[in-house]
């Protein structure tokens, strides 16, 4: 009997050890060979903020399961994960730059995606309404009695993810299409619009945008900047994705414009005495088509060289449906010449997809942080000399 239990132990032993040695450690040498694998120009270094929030072993197109859109406030990062309808929040009280835990801020959410902060309140976009909530007591949970429902939103068809940004105390909220390429029935769809900050008097500030995941108010320039995705099935290298000044009441082509005023007649065989571009606003930056732009930030901190102040990084999520596949990087933009450079490669090893990265913020102290839904990991990233 004695003998019976002490071979039990050993196998139940061993048995805990190799699910110990398979789960955790693979795990982290996963991590590290992401990581090993980006390249960053001289005097950057790339390391892992937080870990194990999702995501998938495979890539597939459009979002994935892991962290997508981020809220830096008083030392806690807020991070959004649609797929599991839930935000996080990861605190780091010691400023270790690592999460001391994974707190739920809110669960049972459909898709929340966009997040911001105004007026003691967090405002959190669903894919079919945008809400408020409190953390009254500073538990990094919201208090669910605080919930204010602020508007609806159209939801189904095709892009379901919603942004929001609150700009001089005003929200605005970026909808994509409900297709690849068509005319909308509802004006709030491939647009970014604009509300008071309790979600009232809304209206269209700018149509024509297929798909602005990101967008981002330069407090220099007093402009909003966006990203926005070109429709498929034109080919490997049209059209190509855009980075756009967003201004009030102006049209951005979509569905029958794209890029530099460029008449879409795949879909549009429409035959007009007049161009029908002339009066659509021209994209400010193209971008290499299917890289699919996502998430972008302006540095204006104190920790990357002088060279890359002002810069504006943007996020690429990556092709899905190009021969030849491209993004999966992070690029920087000099906002003045146009000029477009890789800054963080990597996450395409040859077709071996390692992340997707999604969103970029920066800091307090002037770091990066990159979230990747594909990898389930946030990123950091800054110079040392």
């Amino acid at each position: 009997m004695k003998i019976f239990i002490f071979v039990f132990l050993a196998t139940l032993f061993i048995i805990l050890f190799f699910l110990i040695a398979l789960f955790h450690p693979q795990t982290s040498i996963r991590t590290q060979n992401i990581t090993s694998k980006i390249s960053l120009p001289e005097g950057f270094k790339i390391e892992i903020f937080a870990d194990n929030l999702g995501g998938s072993s495979i890539s597939t197109p459009g979002p994935n399961p892991g962290p997508r859109m981020m809220l830096f406030k008083d030392n806690v990062l807020y991070v959004s994960v649609p797929n599991q309808g839930r935000v996080i929040a990861l605190p780091d009280e010691n400023r270790d730059n690592k999460p001391d835990k994974v707190i739920n801020f809110m669960e049972n959410l459909n898709k929340p995606h966009g997040l911001d902060f105004f007026n003691d309140s967090f405002y959190i976009a669903e894919e079919n309404r945008i809400i408020k909530v409190k953390d009254v007591d500073k538990d990094l949970k919201a208090d669910t009695n605080t919930l204010e429902i602020l508007t609806d939103l159209p939801s189904g068809g095709g892009h379901f993810t919603r942004t929001i940004k609150i700009i001089n105390s005003f929200l605005f909220v970026s909808t994509g299409s409900s297709c690849n390429v068509c005319y909308e029935t509802d004006e709030r769809r491939a647009a970014i619009s604009i509300c008071d900050s309790e979600g009232k008097n809304c209206r269209v500030f700018a149509r024509g945008l297929r798909n602005s995941v990101g967008f981002v108010y330069d407090n220099i320039t007093k402009s909003i900047w966006a990203t926005d995705n070109g429709r498929d099935l034109l080919g490997d290298d049209l059209p190509p994705d855009e980075i756009n000044v967003i201004k009030d009441d102006k049209d951005y082509g979509w569905p029958i414009c794209y890029g530099n005023k460029i008449h879409d007649t795949e879909f549009d065989k429409n035959v007009y005495v007049r161009d029908p571009c002339e009066d659509t606003e021209p994209s400010t930056v193209d971008l290499q088509a299917h890289s699919a732009p996502l998430g972008l930030a302006f540095n204006y901190g104190n920790n990357f060289p002088q060279d890359y102040y002002g810069n504006l990084f943007v996020a690429y999520h990556g092709s899905w449906n190009r021969k030849v596949p491209t993004g999966y990087k992070i690029v920087r933009i000099d906002t003045n010449t146009k000029t477009v450079t890789d800054f963080a490669t990597g996450w395409l090893d040859r077709t071996n997809v390692l992340g997707r990265p999604v969103d970029i913020i920066f800091k307090d102290d002037g770091s990066m942080l990159v979230s990747d839904d594909n990898a389930g990991i946030i990123y950091r990233i800054y110079y040392q000399q």
